[in-house]
């Protein structure tokens, strides 16, 4: 046996072998939206599961096998503590679910939605819960300021 072709060996049971995705110890608040993407989650690693189980040789990928082993843990736990929170229609104080406006320092305004861990994506303006910047504003209304990063925001709206 060659030492290339233990090392190829070694080098896929260990990429078998994947840590669990982190779990957080937060309460799994979700949106009705983010409850949909989390049970697409689920579908998809369920699939994954499937196909890589009905492999002709389980062992030539053991990593896809890992992974869809790993996510469908992790949709499963996910799905098991989800609570989902109906948005409120017309907030007047920043809830989780809601759209809120702010107004920082430098003039910009931003618009963020108050989401779910997993749902969460900044990029899109949309922001968890347990972030710095919902929880500076969480409970708060029109007009109140809250401190994010040393910085000042101001709520315009909330929606």
């Amino acid at each position: 046996m060659s030492v290339a072709f233990t090392k190829d060996e070694d080098h896929e049971a260990a990429a078998a072998n994947l840590p669990d995705r982190p779990i957080s110890a937060h309460p799994n608040l979700v949106t009705p939206e983010g409850l949909a993407q989390l049970e697409a989650a689920f579908a998809a690693a369920r699939l994954a599961y499937t196909t890589a189980q009905g492999a002709s040789d389980i062992s030539d990928d053991r990593t896809a096998m890992a992974r869809a082993t790993r996510d469908l843990r992790y949709y499963t736990a996910r799905l098991g503590s989800a609570q989902r929170i109906e948005p409120v229609s017309a907030p007047d104080k920043v809830v989780f679910g809601c759209t809120v406006d702010i107004l920082r320092e430098d003039g910009r305004e931003q618009t963020y939605r108050i989401v779910g861990e997993d749902e969460a994506d900044p990029a899109q303006g949309l922001i968890s819960y347990v972030s710095p910047m919902a929880r500076a504003l969480m409970g708060r209304e029109v007009g109140d300021e809250g401190q994010v990063s040393g910085a000042t925001v101001e709520i315009t709206a909330i929606r």
